[in-house]
């Protein structure tokens, strides 16, 4: 039976669904000598190639895999920057015949949690405004921040890309120019927290994600640093989204080997760098 282009590449890891359609969209992908288009469907004797490589398909589904990861500012959440500044992936472990996928992004400014999987599928259905998933933002707040603005950004205020609101809004601490404030939204619009609270004509000097669903950051897990999640993390995950549990083979000495090692050592140092 065929399958979606995009479906079959996520599938594989090569990245989410939505990132494969702008690889298709930009001719990075050719099926049987032929350059794809989207909407395209393809079947286990179609020959893919990505980039000009072509791509090893796994007729067995390789068991997913997802990391946690606590995001410093001042890195970017591309592979590549022309600017040469730090990114995301390179504090990530390495990967053989796959790659890290990431669920959504964060600004070059924003610290905090970011998952990676190596499930294209699972990347795509966590991302997807269907799921309805929270995403909490710990954010300091510079101004006069009055109980109308709060509700005015719960009742939902138009942006350039459609209405967004604060599903929930607590604050934490803070007093004079600087106040902290624990916010929720169930989208992951480009800037949104920020963009939320300039519509109120107030800066946003601080932003954190704490939170993506049920996930949030252990206490052991410093800026800069990351976790492999378990399998039963994994699986609700999964669930969360509406997805199914993992029932493919554990990981492999040499993988257990290498997050056990991991793990000993940021227990061995506090959660220190």
């Amino acid at each position: 039976m065929s399958e979606k282009l995009q479906k079959v590449l996520a599938a594989n890891g090569v990245g989410s669904r939505r990132e494969m359609e702008r690889w298709i969209s930009a001719g990075r992908i050719s099926v049987n000598g032929k350059l794809a288009t989207l909407g395209d469907r393809v079947d286990n004797e179609d020959k893919i190639k990505v980039d000009g490589r072509d791509l090893q398909r796994s007729l067995d589904k390789k068991r997913r895999r997802v990391l946690l990861y606590n995001k410093p500012e001042g890195e970017i959440c591309s592979r590549n920057d022309p600017e040469g500044r730090r990114s995301v992936f390179d504090r990530l472990p390495r990967l053989h015949g796959e790659r890290w996928i990431s669920v959504g992004r964060l600004d070059y400014n924003t610290s905090g949690l970011l998952l990676f999987t190596t499930d294209g599928e699972l990347a795509n259905k966590l991302m997807h405004p269907s799921s309805v998933i929270e995403r909490e933002y710990l954010c300091r707040v510079m101004g006069d921040v009055t109980e109308d603005n709060i509700q005015a950004m719960k009742d939902g205020v138009m942006l350039e890309d459609g209405i967004a609101k604060f599903t929930d809004v607590v604050e934490s601490r803070g007093e004079g120019i600087n106040r902290w404030f624990y916010v929720v939204v169930m989208e992951g619009r480009n800037r949104e927290v920020r963009r939320l609270w300039e519509s109120q004509q107030l800066t946003v000097s601080r932003l954190k994600r704490v939170r993506y669903g049920d996930v949030f950051i252990p206490s052991e897990v410093r800026a800069g640093q990351w976790i492999e999640l378990p399998q039963n993390e994994i699986d609700n995950l999964a669930q969360m989204c509406g997805g199914k549990k993992d029932s493919n083979k554990p990981l492999t000495r040499a993988e257990e080997e290498i997050r056990d090692r991991h793990h000993r050592k940021l227990r061995r140092h506090g959660g220190k760098k």
